[in-house]
């Protein structure tokens, strides 16, 4: 499982082995319940009671004592700090902090956070199930907002992008070759927002003043400044926007198609190949979607095995 991408609460941002790989949210409506004679209930609604906010992680290097400190330091404080990951966020306290002193760079903790408010939008209209429509509802946004950019090399890598996708009929029967022919349009449409998001940060860190206007400048020039600044500043928010949508639709793509993992002893891949999809010949696919070169299979592993085989054969590279 893939730990989150991002966690931050107040001014700490957590990262690598600080992230959990999950955050368990939700809660229990209040209810008060009258029990009546003959069995019959009178039930009142009293609002929302969330659930407290529970992780732990490890906070590893240099600075891991200090950042478990700074941490204690905000359940001490007691004051309401933002707490957001991915599309969700809260107003929370910390309620509790602990950290287990192994060494001074490998600090194991976990942390409770009771929860004032919920910050972020409800979800009011159950969206369609399926990683195949969350692909396509993500495509479509993403050509929105390619055509709000207006930016010509990153229109035609959305075109190709959105081609990709109407040629796989279901991502979760899909061939890892066929993944492949959509991640490789996914990350050429993230490699230009980048660029993109590169460029506008330039041009509004090599502004001095409002729009270049510095004595001895040419009009022309001022105006130039000024133009290419509001446009920079318009852009990034869309871009940022696009560069979300992007990392989310390669998310779904992945998890549609990554199948199982399974553990084994040894073995060899021959027989996992048999027993997984009839046919030893596709001993490769497994090969592949786990980097190995080797047949044969020595100690514990856990392997991925895709969803469907690729079909391809030959000899795979490690």
């Amino acid at each position: 499982m893939q730990p989150l991408t991002k966690l931050k609460l107040g001014d700490f941002t957590f990262s690598g082995t600080e992230i959990p790989e999950a955050i368990v949210f939700g809660g229990q409506q209040a209810l008060v319940v009258h029990r009546l004679v003959g069995g019959r209930r009178i039930i009142d609604a009293m609002g929302r009671d969330d659930a407290a906010l529970d992780w732990s992680g490890v906070l590893f290097g240099s600075e891991a004592l200090a950042r478990a400190r700074y941490l204690d330091w905000l359940r001490i404080s007691g004051q309401q700090l933002d707490l957001s990951w991915s599309e969700l966020s809260y107003r929370v306290v910390v309620r509790s902090f602990s950290a287990r002193y192994q060494l001074a760079n490998h600090i194991p903790y976990s942390i409770s956070c009771e929860v004032v408010e919920q910050t972020s939008q409800p979800v009011r209209a159950a969206p369609p199930a399926g990683a195949d429509v969350a692909i396509q509802q993500d495509m479509a946004e993403a050509s929105r907002l390619g055509a709000q950019i207006g930016d010509g090399p990153l229109s035609q890598a959305l075109a190709s992008l959105d081609s990709a996708i109407k040629a796989v009929s279901s991502f979760a029967g899909a061939a890892q070759s066929t993944i492949g022919s959509v991640v490789a349009p996914i990350q050429a449409v993230q490699a230009r927002v980048q660029v993109l998001v590169g460029a506008a940060g330039s041009t509004l860190a090599n502004v001095t003043t409002l729009g270049g206007i510095v004595p001895n400048n040419p009009i022309s020039r001022q105006v130039a400044a000024l133009a290419g600044q509001a446009a920079a500043m318009q852009q990034t928010p869309l871009l940022l926007q696009l560069q979300a949508v992007t990392a989310r639709m390669q998310d779904n793509v992945a998890l549609a198609s990554s199948g199982q993992s399974i553990t084994t002893a040894g073995g060899n891949l021959f027989k996992l190949a048999a027993d997984l999809y009839g046919d030893a010949a596709e001993w490769a696919t497994l090969a592949r979607a786990n980097k190995l070169s080797d047949p044969v299979l020595t100690g514990v592993q856990t392997l991925t095995v895709p969803a469907k085989p690729d079909g391809n054969g030959g000899v795979p590279r490690a």
